[in-house]
């Protein structure tokens, strides 16, 4: 059995109320709360926002005991089954669970942090090749093809190097990007796809 962690080192895990069936919440685990969690008697998560294990509980009291964990056909998400000893939710609800989802959502919140901005840019980018809008930047460069791209590429990297030998804090983060999006529409461009790079990366740590 493996279990498949995500471009962050994480798994998702659902806590389910043994006794009720009921849905309590959704974490995240690292290898690092899965093993507290499957050798101990109560769950674990790894918390984004703090970085570090968190113990569910510690500060409410509200802990989940674990009864029993499950593993999913694709291993990349786990079921705990558990005992709750209070609330699930921060809010003081038995579960997390409690906005009920009537039509399409009002409005959508993108989380921008680390490095799946870098999958989210893809995507549009993605977007932008298959509907060709007019007006965008990206088709524009899409219509030039990849010798005009791979161009643009090089300009970046060496405007990317120029910023870091001169210590521009201020422009490196910025030419770095400009590099970073040329970079992923030369892959669109060329039929490829972010983890086709990372598929070579993970090859690089052996």
């Amino acid at each position: 059995m493996k279990v498949k962690l995500n471009d962050q080192g994480l798994v998702p895990a659902i806590a389910q109320d043994i006794n009720t069936g009921q849905v309590l919440m959704l974490g995240y685990m690292n290898p690092g709360s899965l093993k507290r969690t499957v050798e101990g008697v109560q769950v674990w998560f790894y918390s984004r926002s703090r970085e570090d294990l968190w113990h569910k509980g510690e500060v409410s009291g509200n802990y989940l005991n674990l009864r029993e964990a499950w593993v999913d056909c694709d291993g990349d998400t786990i079921l705990l089954k558990v005992q709750p000893d209070g609330p699930a939710c921060h809010t003081g609800d038995t579960s997390c669970f409690f906005n009920p989802l009537e039509g399409l959502p009002e409005e959508y919140e993108v989380s921008d942090e680390g490095s799946g901005i870098l999958e989210e840019l893809f995507a549009v980018i993605k977007d932008r090749q298959n509907e060709m809008p007019e007006g965008s930047y990206t088709v524009e460069l899409l219509q030039e093809g990849v010798d005009r791209i791979s161009q643009k590429v090089i300009e970046e990297a060496g405007e990317t190097a120029i910023a870091a030998v001169q210590r521009d804090e201020s422009a490196l983060p910025r030419e770095m990007a400009d590099m970073l999006y040329h970079s992923l529409v030369l892959l669109a461009a060329s039929g490829l796809s972010p983890s086709d790079v990372w598929d070579e990366l993970r090859n690089r740590r052996r």
